[in-house]
């Protein structure tokens, strides 16, 4: 079973039954997801959509097709002002010294002795003008984290209740987007960005995502995201696709998951991400960003049985040298993959044994990405 769903309890509340869940947050999208007949489950303090017809048939459509995601719970926040490219850049670990008007960044806040507090994009719009777009479960700390390290001269806005995130996802999204937005898009690279329009109101448009396919992030305000969803939907080639796929597309990616590959614990340079860390201000975390003490690993595992979250790595002697950090069967390979953390001394030791709750898995070490057929850094005619 899919391993985000497992560390939820198995809690997939049916469509109908929403309503009598009081706690979760929702996005402007929920009703669409009831009027689908999505399972919906808890996922970061938001009442989430984890699947419609079924993983394995949304997994494969996005790779083969196009899929469409609810990704309105993320975090945006607003940075500007006199000075605020240099405030940024001794915040967080991002080289805006290189980065473009109309281009973004992924990187990473870090705490004092170099762990990862979130992963994150910066936006940079103008000079002194970005946008950070930060994880839904880390957003609050994340505030409050850059409200202590900017100066007060640099206006930091929250504003993820006034913004909604769509994303379309998959091989066939180029031609989804320009047929619905009227506009070209072939020019767009891979981390650009643009300023559109929908209906009559602002639609940013970046080309990232979280799948390892060509795709695009869409930006637009809350009460414009149901028009936009309904008009992507009347595209034959786009199904909508819940939290369960998002997961075993990015696994396959080997794209990190915030609390799993990444956590305060870890360093980027454990995590695989050091080639990243080029800013040469002095950051915060800046002196432990690189310091190893175990590696994020990927692996193989005989047949379809899916090792998870928190179990043991153990050398073939059954001496315990890290854990998994994602697992789960990965439909676009047909086998079971997993990341794992491991002691930097065995991180290129060839076969692992997993100690799951029930068994003992074999594994083997594989290459990253597990899937390399991704469309993401396609050259576009």
């Amino acid at each position: 079973m899919h391993y985000l769903l497992e560390l939820k309890g198995n809690l997939l509340i049916p469509g109908d039954k929403v309503n009598n869940v009081m706690s979760e947050l929702r996005t402007p999208l929920t009703g669409r997801h009831i009027a689908l007949g999505s399972k919906m489950a808890p996922f970061a303090g938001w009442l989430m959509p984890i699947q419609y017809e079924g993983i394995m048939a949304e997994h494969d459509h996005t790779r083969k097709h196009a899929g469409l995601f609810d990704i309105c719970h993320m975090g945006e926040f607003r940075i500007e002002g006199p000075g605020a490219e240099s405030a940024l850049a001794r915040a967080a670990s991002h080289n805006l010294a290189t980065l473009k008007e109309g281009r973004c960044r992924y990187g990473f806040l870090l705490n004092q002795q170099g762990g990862v507090l979130d992963d994150c994009i910066v936006y940079r719009f103008a000079p002194n003008s970005f946008m950070l777009v930060v994880n839904a479960a880390r957003a609050a700390e994340d505030f409050a984290a850059l409200r202590e390290r900017l100066p007060l001269s640099v206006t930091l806005t929250d504003i993820s209740t006034s913004t909604a995130k769509i994303d379309l996802q998959g091989p066939d999204s180029l031609p989804v987007l320009e047929r619905i937005s009227g506009e070209n898009f072939h020019d767009l690279a891979y981390f650009s960005f643009r300023q559109s329009s929908f209906n009559g109101a602002p639609l940013l448009v970046s080309r990232t995502g979280y799948t390892g396919e060509l795709g695009y992030e869409l930006y637009l305000p809350p009460e414009k995201a149901e028009s936009l969803w309904d008009a992507l939907l009347t595209d034959d080639r786009v199904k909508p696709v819940g939290l369960g796929a998002r997961d075993t597309l990015r696994l396959e990616a080997a794209l990190p998951l915030y609390g799993h590959e990444l956590d305060e614990a870890h360093t980027p340079a454990e995590a695989g991400f050091a080639s990243l860390l080029t800013n040469r201000e002095d950051y915060v975390g800046k002196s432990g960003a690189l310091n190893i003490r175990e590696r994020l690993i990927g692996l193989h595992l005989e047949g379809r049985r899916a090792a998870r979250a928190g179990d043991t790595l153990t050398l073939p002697d059954g001496t315990a040298v890290g854990r998994v950090t994602s697992g789960s069967f990965a439909p676009s390979l047909g086998r079971a993959v997993a990341l794992a953390f491991v002691d930097a001394a065995h991180a290129e030791t060839e076969y692992f044994v997993i100690s799951t709750a029930r068994n003992e898995l074999t594994a083997s070490r594989a290459s990253l990405p597990f899937y390399t057929q991704g469309t993401a850094r396609a050259v576009l005619p």
